[in-house]
């Protein structure tokens, strides 16, 4: 597999937009029309709670809250369509459901609620799935979400900062890196330029390879072996019959 599997389509824009406009749609529901959507995040340990599961990536406190959460996912969906379309609704659907299963399990008494879960998932899965894949692209990929989401690891500790879900931070972390696992990405390799990037090459057979021996060191080729090559550049299997003329006093005059 090379880059010509990376293909921009319409979802590469479509689906982060979709997603992210869908939460401001259900913000605006909450605050229009004054719904407590609270009481359907994840309540840890309640059966009741257990719809959150769902439910809790579409709610958001305040508009800062979802402000913050709608950047990345438009950043790293549109990454998640254009280097792993084949895994993004799978990542999305199990990352949800993962995740939140694990905030009910460990998390605080408490509603949690938000798409940082999510967004965990997929930094998770982008970083730990470059770099197990060891393609290029894909590494730099990695190294790229680091740099913009690498804070975003302090985060899933208890004492940084209570009023957020560390827990559900903590769950999408691990979620994302053991879809990591569950998908397997397609070798990629890069296109064969040289002879000796083929799986078939022969150094014994390459006469630039000759020129050097087991560990690398460059060697002389014998006399006899250059005077070898020589005949074999020279030599010929045909009859060839030379004419000699001789050199009248009209050649020098020409």
């Amino acid at each position: 597999m090379n880059d010509n599997n990376f293909k921009f389509s319409n979802a590469v824009i479509g689906l982060p937009l979709f997603f992210v406009l869908f939460l401001w749609v259900i913000y605006w529901l909450q605050i229009r029309f004054d719904f407590d959507f609270y009481r359907y995040g994840i309540y840890p340990r309640d059966f009741l709670g257990l719809r959150g599961i769902l439910f809790s990536p579409f709610i958001h406190e305040n508009l800062d809250h979802l402000y913050n959460n709608s950047i990345p996912l438009l950043i790293l969906l549109a990454a998640m369509q254009f280097f792993y379309p084949k895994q993004t609704f799978g990542v999305i659907g199990f990352g949800i459901f993962f995740s939140g299963l694990i905030t009910w399990i460990v998390g605080r008494e408490n509603f949690h609620i938000g798409a940082s879960g999510l967004i965990y998932v997929l930094v998770s899965f982008i970083f730990f799935k470059g770099i197990q894949t060891r393609y290029y692209r894909l590494v730099a990929l990695s190294l790229t979400v680091i740099l913009l989401y690498g804070g975003m690891i302090w985060y899933v500790f208890p004492d940084v900062d209570q009023s957020i879900s560390w827990e559900g931070h903590l769950a999408g972390l691990l979620t994302g890196f053991a879809l990591t696992l569950f998908y397997k990405a397609p070798e990629y390799v890069k296109p064969i330029v040289y002879d000796w990037q083929r799986p078939d090459f022969d150094p014994t057979t390459d006469p630039f390879m000759k020129h050097f021996d087991e560990n690398g060191n460059f060697i002389n080729i014998s006399e006899e072996e250059d005077e070898e090559n020589l005949e074999d550049y020279f030599s010929s299997s045909h009859l060839v019959n030379y004419i000699f003329k001789k050199k009248t006093e009209t050649d020098d005059e020409i």
